[in-house]
């Protein structure tokens, strides 16, 4: 009972915080590029619907409370109110577009009610994430009243990061990972030594393959602005996906840690194939693919993704500020 009241205190503070710290950026944000209110402030009510939503993975305790018959409709609300709340001068409705939403959450909600957990079945069902991302499924959704608004389609990619990852530590049951967003002081340290590892050979090999090249400096906020949304979003997410359930099952499969190691790194370089528009893009697959070692063995030496999430980070947050 105490480690309940606990998660759900921390829960709250965390929902306030960022509460805050999202209103606030959006409120800027709007400000800055001109965006009228009549288009802003839709979009900022559905960031604030959606952030507890993508909170909740992280709290176990919480978590757990969706098992079973509640998280069908945990998953289609949290598919469906962001919508909606765009929908009210911001993003056009439409039932299609509603219907679409429901469907995505269903399909994923029971993808291991349906099918039995086999590799094949595990297989198909990450290999559905970037179907679904690649084949643009949310582009005929998210449709902005006011253009410039073009990028509210990352509320789409947000609500089916936050599905995959529910369905993944409820329903098929991964072994825990370490999904979270504060990695500890031991993760910190462990994750900064393997991005100190990569920078010479990660570094050197970028430049040669002509991937980065140097660029002037970006300003200390930015710095610091790329690096945490890139830790609780990004990295988050693709160290979960790649370390935290794909290298898991390969080594599983395989009984191999090291096979588990490398093929889990090959397949995180091959998916930066189409990096920055360009295809094949094969001095990014490289890099990333080196990238992915460094940062699978930081996931094997601290046990947890928050390490490795944070060398993902500290790596992109270095390119964004001192090279292009």
């Amino acid at each position: 009972m105490m480690r309940m009241a606990k998660s759900l205190g921390d829960f709250r503070a965390a929902l306030l915080a960022g509460w805050v710290a999202l209103g606030t950026a959006g409120i800027l944000y709007a400000r800055i590029k001109g965006i009228p209110n009549w288009a802003a402030l839709p979009v900022l009510a559905a960031f604030l619907v959606t952030y507890p939503f993508y909170l909740v993975p992280a709290f176990p305790d919480l978590r757990e409370r969706l098992a079973g018959f509640p998280l069908l409709g945990y998953l289609t609300a949290s598919a469906v109110l962001p919508y909606l709340m765009c929908c009210c001068g911001a993003v056009q409705f439409q039932w299609e577009g509603l219907a679409r939403l429901v469907a995505v959450a269903l399909a994923f909600g029971l993808w291991y009610v349906v099918l039995p957990a086999k590799p094949v079945v595990d297989i198909g069902f990450l290999a559905f994430i970037p179907a679904v991302l690649l084949g643009k499924y949310f582009n005929t959704i998210y449709i902005p009243l006011y253009p410039p608004l073009k990028d509210v389609i990352v509320l789409g990619h947000i609500a089916l990061i936050e599905i995959v990852v529910m369905v993944l530590l409820l329903v098929r049951r991964v072994k825990e990972a370490g999904y979270g967003f504060i990695p500890n002081l031991r993760e910190w340290r462990i994750g900064t030594l393997h991005f100190l590892y990569f920078v010479p050979i990660g570094l050197p090999l970028a430049l040669a393959l002509k991937a980065v090249h140097f660029a002037p400096p970006a300003p200390f906020w930015k710095i610091a602005g790329t690096f945490f949304g890139f830790l609780w979003v990004l990295a988050l997410s693709e160290e979960f996906f790649f370390r935290g359930v794909l290298q898991q099952w390969i080594e599983e499969w395989t009984g191999s840690r090291t096979a588990a190691l490398a093929v889990t790194s090959c397949l995180f370089g091959l998916v930066h194939l189409g990096f920055g528009g360009r295809f094949p893009n094969w001095p990014w697959v490289a890099v990333a693919a080196v990238l992915g070692w460094f940062c699978g063995h930081a996931r094997n030496q601290a046990g947890s993704i928050r390490a490795s999430m944070v060398t993902h980070a500290l790596v992109v947050t270095t390119w964004r500020a001192f090279f292009a």
